[in-house]
């Protein structure tokens, strides 16, 4: 059984919702890249909340941006304006907006405590480790279709970080320093797993090339 964070039969029922919104910035003939920087705007606005300690609104705010970085594509692809470059643009931008959240959830930690205390520095850690595992995780991918592999596979891929930073924030700072441990433990898991499952399907590829070949 495959162990996931977001079915994807959520994720689609979840893409379903936002047809209708979708739809409408189509009707508005809006540029896609458009709204992927009103997605960065929109999280580093959370970033900036976080780092006040309004974890509340951070959260609402950064699940808004993260809507807005799901509609780009849909509307893109929708109005066939698929480009290299806006893949370039979207990408760079979802990392810059990450690194943002959590240098602002980091800002509110540092001030908020004592770092030399066990709580302090698990918090602390967690926002460091948690983003060393992000940036991995997107690193490992792009570096894998940078070779001609499709490497989409892991258990805490960007949607999942970003569900798991916003629900806990929603609920309370303890468990937000639960849940960015969970991202530091899962998101560095996630890059390693990427890795092995490259090296296992070259390895495979390599196999069939032997099976395949004529045996004299």
């Amino acid at each position: 059984m495959k162990l996931v964070i977001l079915p994807e039969r959520l994720k689609d029922g979840f893409r379903s919702l936002l047809r209708p919104i979708i739809r409408f910035f189509i009707v508005l003939n809006l540029n896609p890249n458009f709204l992927t920087t009103v997605s960065l705007i929109l999280c580093f606005m959370s970033a900036y909340q976080f780092a006040k300690g309004s974890l509340r609104l951070a959260a609402l705010l950064l699940i808004l941006g993260g809507i807005f970085d799901m509609i780009d594509g849909s509307v893109a692809r929708a109005t066939n304006r698929v480009t290299r470059f806006g893949a370039l643009y979207d990408s760079t931008l979802d990392r810059y907006a990450e690194i943002a959240i959590f240098l602002g959830i980091g800002w509110y930690f540092i001030r908020q405590y004592d770092t030399s205390s066990a709580l302090g520095a698990i918090a602390v850690m967690g926002v460091f480790l948690g983003l060393a595992g992000s940036i991995m995780v997107s690193y490992v991918r792009a570096r894998a279709e940078g070779l001609d592999f499709e490497c989409k596979v892991g258990l805490m891929q960007r949607p999942e970080r970003l569900v798991v930073i916003s629900v806990a924030a929603l609920i309370s700072e303890y468990v937000l320093i639960g849940g960015l441990a969970i991202i530091a433990l899962f998101a560095n898991f996630t890059a390693i797993q990427r890795v092995y499952y490259i090296w296992a399907k070259e390895n495979a590829e390599k196999w069939a090339k032997v099976s395949d070949a004529p045996h004299e």
